[in-house]
């Protein structure tokens, strides 16, 4: 896959994506992230992209021309028209079942970030296919919300990450919060590791660790709890819900309701 992220801090957001995970995988040819200073796009000398907003009011909107010749270059260096995303706070709420959908639907994305009073609407019209937003809040510009999607969408492609494993087993990925973690020393400040986990028996382990999952959502997020519906066609799989309805009063409880709805 490739990304071309349209941004004000080309650098700052370069520095970011070439770092750690994702800068492994871009040199090991998985993944490329270029990102773009629409500066470079003005015909102006002074390199403005932003103008006062017809009809009055507080501060600047960008200007359509930079953003599109921006656009324009991307797409005849891509020899492709990316699905081109526009991280605003008016899109639709970005989640892991939007990030899985990016990652599997396209090889070529481009994102663009907006500042000061957001982007001329004219240029949306023409080249944005979406727009996406991070959550219900502002913020000074969509560089922070373009790396987050970068991030979270890079991580789901084939050799990014060493194993599947590493995200198909983390919160978001089946509807449940991810089990808590531990690591060494096995007691810190009078705080133990569970057992379990230092026992040695890997079913034992995964059976806690999916307890955990569920419990763990039903008291954090319940609005992800309401929807869960555990499988119940095999003896072991009722079998785990009667342990979880007599460990736990407050599953039993609200699991009920969760099958009566």
């Amino acid at each position: 896959m490739r990304i071309d992220i349209l941004t004000l801090f080309p650098e700052t957001v370069g520095d970011v994506l070439s770092d750690s995970i994702l800068g492994r995988a871009q040199e090991r040819g998985f993944i490329t992230i270029r990102t773009h200073q629409i500066r470079d796009y003005t015909t102006n000398k002074q390199n403005q992209v932003d103008d006062y907003p017809y009809g009055g009011g507080r501060g600047a909107v960008m200007q359509a021309d930079p953003l599109f010749r921006c656009w324009e270059h991307v797409c005849a260096e891509t020899g492709v028209r990316p699905h081109t995303i526009y991280m605003s706070p008016c899109g639709r709420t970005f989640n892991q079942t939007e990030a899985r959908r990016l990652a599997a639907d396209y090889q070529n994305l481009i994102l663009v970030c907006g500042h000061y009073e957001g982007i001329d609407e004219r240029f949306i019209e023409e080249c944005v296919d979406e727009e996406i937003s991070i959550g219900d809040f502002v913020l000074t510009g969509g560089e922070i919300p373009a790396m987050a999607v970068t991030d979270a969408v890079c991580r789901l492609l084939p050799g990014v990450l060493s194993d599947e494993e590493c995200f198909t087993d983390e919160s978001h990925w089946n509807g449940l919060l991810e089990y808590p973690q531990y690591s060494r020393p096995a007691v810190w400040h009078d705080r133990p590791v569970p057992e379990v986990l230092r026992s040695g028996n890997h079913q034992n382990v995964a059976r806690w660790r999916r307890k955990q999952s569920i419990l763990r959502t039903m008291r954090r997020r319940p609005d992800l709890f309401a929807q869960l519906r555990l499988p119940d066609h095999s003896r072991a799989e009722k079998k785990f819900i009667r342990e979880l309805e007599e460990e736990d009063d407050e599953f039993r409880v609200r699991y009920a309701e969760n099958l009566g709805r």
